[in-house]
């Protein structure tokens, strides 16, 4: 059962390019299964979360990242009465516009992109599900329902002050209201986001030895979660005794939002998605509490993980491969692959170019990204399919 202030398939509104609706499926069923079928999804698979994809099995790519926000936004959907397929869909699709190499490799090409309009990944994800998929025959990109692209280009709040280059592009086509905040269901996704890769960073940074559980267990939430495993369970096998602490964080989490959300809903009572839109703050979130130690969470993450000297001279390297490749396809375009050539003749400008040679390396996987410097440049490479 929908809550009233939960969008509803019947009262979606719609696609840019109009399109006989399934009977099998509601539209934002639709736009999830379009999103798990395209070829941006797929490349999440060998896209870093934070350390470099090839470097161990067991660390999260963004695909394990997105599919985990995705189980976790379903979750706090159902318990508060949303629709739980869009929901979802904009929890998979959250990622898309990331570059390889994590927010390193977006840094390094926003920095390069500053001439002409800066890169975000985030209207990133907007332009690879309006444009830059190319499968179906009447339209380019995925013909997403409005719903599921306000959440896109929203579900971390009302874009404030001038949007992304290519994102106010789109949005001059199809106003999808950046200045509010959008539904709830998007909110839900983006909480989940939070929750995800706190959770799952925690985990890649204990297996890359970063950090040690005892470190870890002097932190808010964390400790109390290790206190009730080390008493329920004494002398468990080390990798038991994390998993079960850690997935106690995530459940604490989780249980957080919905019954923050629950008691902000029940005092701001929106009737409908329209009202949620326009309370002005969200509704779906941490109490102040779990943020205070969401946020202790994240600054120890931060420091310790995130620019912890391993990952910072990889970093480097990394910054390095995608600041030369960008000037070589922007000298020679010609190396770009073959289904790319109409539109780099189509491109009539230094600023298509650009755009265009930032579009190509965005899409690039980890791996893809390291074998075409070391194929064009001389860097170092490794084995890896073609992104």
């Amino acid at each position: 059962m929908h809550a009233p202030y939960a969008a509803h398939p019947a009262a979606t509104r719609g696609r840019l390019v109009p399109e006989e609706e399934s009977a099998f499926r509601s539209c934002y069923q639709r736009d999830r299964d379009r999103i798990i079928h395209s070829s941006a999804f797929r490349r999440l698979k060998h896209k870093t979360q934070v350390f470099v994809e090839h470097e161990g099995d067991y660390f999260r790519t963004r695909l394990t990242h997105s599919i985990e926000v995705a189980q976790v936004a379903r979750t706090i959907a159902g318990a508060l009465g949303l629709d739980q397929e869009l929901t979802e869909a904009v929890a998979l699709a959250h990622d898309l516009g990331h570059t390889p190499f994590g927010h390193t490799g977006e840094d390094a090409l926003d920095a390069l992109m500053q001439p002409w309009g800066g890169f975000d990944h985030n209207a990133q994800t907007v332009r690879i599900v309006t444009a830059l998929e190319r499968h179906y025959a009447e339209f380019d990109g995925l013909n997403l329902t409005w719903d599921t692209l306000e959440g896109i280009a929203k579900h971390n709040g009302p874009v404030e002050g001038k949007p992304p280059e290519t994102l106010a592009d789109y949005n001059a086509r199809h106003d999808l209201e950046l200045h509010t905040h959008a539904s709830a269901e998007a909110q839900a996704a983006a909480v989940s986001d939070d929750i995800a890769y706190n959770n799952h960073d925690l985990h890649d940074g204990l297996r890359a030895r970063l950090f040690t559980e005892d470190e870890i267990a002097a932190l808010p939430v964390v400790g109390d979660c290790y206190a009730e495993v080390d008493g329920k369970y004494p002398g468990l096998d080390p990798y038991r005794r994390r998993h079960e602490a850690l997935r106690r964080v995530f459940g604490l989490m989780v249980g957080d939002v919905i019954e923050a959300a629950r008691a902000a809903l029940a005092e701001a009572a929106p009737d409908s998605i329209d009202a949620v839109r326009g309370l002005g703050r969200p509704v779906i979130g941490f109490s102040p509490r779990m943020r205070a130690d969401v946020d202790a969470i994240r600054h120890f993450l931060f420091t310790r993980m995130y620019r912890a000297p391993p990952v910072m001279e990889k970093r480097a390297q990394v910054t390095r491969v995608v600041e030369e490749l960008f000037p070589f396809y922007m000298d020679k375009p010609q190396f770009l692959p073959a289904r790319w050539q109409a539109d780099v003749q189509q491109a009539g400008s230094e600023r298509a170019l650009a755009r265009l040679v930032c579009d190509y390396i965005a899409g690039m996987t980890d791996r893809f990204a390291l074998q075409a410097h070391a194929e064009h440049l001389g860097g170092p490479g490794g084995p890896g399919e073609r992104g």
